[in-house]
């Protein structure tokens, strides 16, 4: 099997078309987390040899599937700020990081710092953060299956933006097993998109997200 060469800066900029200032803050983004995945596990090690494809190219493929109509975007278990704190780079406002784990939260209030970007980061599991925010778009990336997915993410829409908001989410293998388990307790419009970075993954779009009503 053929591996690709890893993808550079330089071409990350040549797929996504963002401006100089926007790479320049992205490029200490990875600097940040090649430096601090010494100290802490942010992201598997071997991952950082390619480090703009496997984690900013899969974070940033997100962009163009989110509504124009985002108001705010919260990215549950967001870790390494993957993808949450890479769409906040990249210029969606109004962003904020879940994230449990306290030495996580510091490294994403460093890279906020570092790469100058404004996001809220809220430090504790997701059950107990700010519910019925509003949020339009919920993000996520190897978090959970997607029932528990949902069950994160739900509170955070308002019923009033239930109808519109979008659930988007970097699925793996186990995608159609996931979504047969999760039609079970949802009723859920379903939207897939080819991850552009790993042949076996998925990109879920889910928005006309309800709890399925059992007689």
């Amino acid at each position: 099997m053929v591996t690709a060469a890893p993808l550079s800066p330089e071409d990350f900029a040549k797929l996504t078309g963002v401006s100089r200032e926007t790479l320049t803050r992205l490029k200490r983004y990875a600097a940040l987390l090649e430096t601090w995945q010494a100290k802490i596990n942010l992201v598997s090690t071997a991952s950082l040899q390619d480090i703009w494809r496997r984690h900013i190219l899969d974070a940033a493929q997100l962009a163009a599937l989110i509504p124009g109509s985002h108001r705010r975007l919260v990215d549950i278990g967001s870790g390494a700020g993957l993808p949450g704190l890479i769409l906040a780079i990249l210029g969606f406002e109004d962003v904020m990081l879940i994230e449990s784990d306290g030495r996580k939260c510091a490294f994403l209030n460093e890279a906020a710092r570092v790469t100058g970007t404004a996001v809220e980061i809220h430090h504790g599991r997701i059950e107990t953060a700010p519910r019925d925010i509003s949020a339009t778009v919920i993000t996520a990336r190897a978090l959970a299956p997607l029932p528990k997915l949902l069950a994160f993410a739900y509170p955070f829409v308002n019923s009033e933006a239930k109808s519109n908001a979008a659930f988007i989410f970097l699925k793996g293998k186990s995608v159609e097993r996931e979504l047969t388990a999760a039609q079970k307790s949802w009723t859920l419009r379903i939207e897939r998109f080819p991850s552009i970075t790993d042949p076996s993954g998925t990109v879920l779009r889910i928005t006309e997200v309800e709890r399925a009503i059992r007689s």
